[in-house]
C-alpha cells in the first residue's frame, strides 16, 4: 500500500469488504458510535491490522497519550492512534463478506488529507462501500426509541436504497467531510446518525449505540452479538428514568419532549427502510457496482 500516512503491520485478504468507520469527538455523542464500532470489534473479533499517522493528525495536548502500568512496574505510554482492523477474509455474519474497522480520535488537523488517505485505503483494501457512524445532541426522551437517520451524497444509493440527501447546512465534523471525499472518489458512502438526549451528554448512551447498530444489521443484513449491550441499555433506561424522577423541572420537561415525540408518527421518523428488501437492493447495487468496474 503506496499511502504514506498509513502504516500497516499487514495487509488482511478480505471477501468485498465493507469499511465501518466511527470517530470520538464531535460526531461521537454520548460516546454511542465509538461504543457501536467498538461492539463491532469484539463481535467479529476483528484484529488490528494497520493505524494511520498520528504525528500528521492529530493533537497531543488534545488528546494526550496515556501512561500504562505493565506488570505494576513497567511504564509505557499508549498513544493515541485511529486504528484499522479486520474480521475474516469471509465473516459468516456479514453473508460471506469482509469488513474493515476504522476507529479512532477525530483528527485535529489536514482534515482533507485524512480523508483522501481514508479513501484511499479502503479502494486499495477493496471496499465496495463506507458506513459512518456518528450520533448528535437532539430534543429526544431517554424513554423512547432512539431514532436513526441514513443519508447519502451518493444520488444512485439515495435513489436505489430510498435514503435520505441530507439538507443539513452548518458546522460539521470529519464524518462530513469523509463524505464528500467518497462522493468525488466514486466510492459509495452512507452516513449513520442517532439521536441522544441533549440533557444527558456525558451519560454513555448504550441505547443508542444498539440503535445504530440495529441499523446497521439492516442495512447490511448482517448478525451481531448484542446482548451485553441489550443489557446495558435496558439499566441505562431504569437508572436514568430514576434520576429524571428526582429532579420535578428535569421531569416535567421530558414529558414535554415524551408528548411531542408521541405526536409524531409512530415509531417515530426514520429514513431508513427496513426488511429484505432493503438488503437485497444493496446487493443490487454493490453488484452493478462491480459490473461497471469490470
Amino acid at each position: 500500500m503506496a499511502n504514506r500516512y498509513v502504516k500497516l503491520d499487514r495487509i488482511p485478504e478480505l471477501e468485498r469488504p465493507i469499511l465501518i468507520a466511527g470517530f470520538t469527538g464531535w460526531n461521537d455523542a454520548a460516546e454511542a458510535s465509538s461504543l457501536a464500532v467498538g461492539t463491532l470489534n469484539d463481535a467479529w473479533e476483528a484484529r488490528r491490522f494497520g493505524a494511520f499517522d498520528a504525528e500528521e493528525f492529530l493533537d497531543y495536548q488534545s488528546t494526550r497519550p496515556q501512561i500504562m502500568l505493565s506488570d505494576g512496574v513497567t511504564r509505557t505510554i499508549e498513544w493515541p492512534e485511529n486504528a484499522l482492523s479486520a474480521t475474516a477474509p469471509s465473516l459468516d455474519a456479514l453473508g460471506g463478506r469482509g469488513a474493515v474497522l476504522l476507529s479512532g480520535p477525530e483528527p485535529n488537523f489536514r482534515w482533507r488529507t485524512f480523508c483522501d488517505a481514508v479513501a484511499e485505503t479502503a479502494k486499495e483494501l477493496g471496499a465496495e462501500m463506507v458506513i459512518t457512524m456518528g450520533a448528535l445532541l437532539a430534543d429526544v426522551p431517554h424513554s423512547r426509541p432512539v431514532s436513526v437517520a441514513a443519508n447519502s451524497q451518493d444520488p444512485a444509493l439515495v435513489e436505489n436504497l430510498h435514503l435520505s440527501a441530507s439538507r443539513y447546512e452548518g458546522p460539521t465534523g470529519i464524518t462530513g467531510v469523509l463524505h464528500r471525499v467518497c462522493a468525488e472518489a466514486g466510492l459509495p458512502s452512507v452516513s449513520l446518525w442517532a439521536s441522544v438526549p441533549h440533557y444527558l451528554p456525558a451519560v454513555p448512551s448504550a441505547p443508542a449505540a444498539l440503535a445504530l447498530l440495529q441499523s446497521l444489521s439492516v442495512l447490511l443484513k448482517m448478525d451481531v452479538d448484542t446482548s451485553e449491550l441489550e443489557e446495558t441499555a435496558s439499566s441505562y433506561q431504569e437508572q436514568v428514568s430514576v434520576a429524571v424522577s428526582q429532579d420535578s423541572d428535569l421531569s416535567s420537561y421530558v414529558q414535554m419532549l415524551e408528548e411531542r415525540f408521541d405526536s409524531q408518527v409512530e415509531g417515530g421518523e426514520r429514513n431508513l427502510p427496513t426488511g429484505d428488501d432493503l438488503a437485497q437492493e444493496l446487493e443490487g447495487f454493490l453488484r452493478e457496482q462491480r459490473h461497471d468496474e469490470e
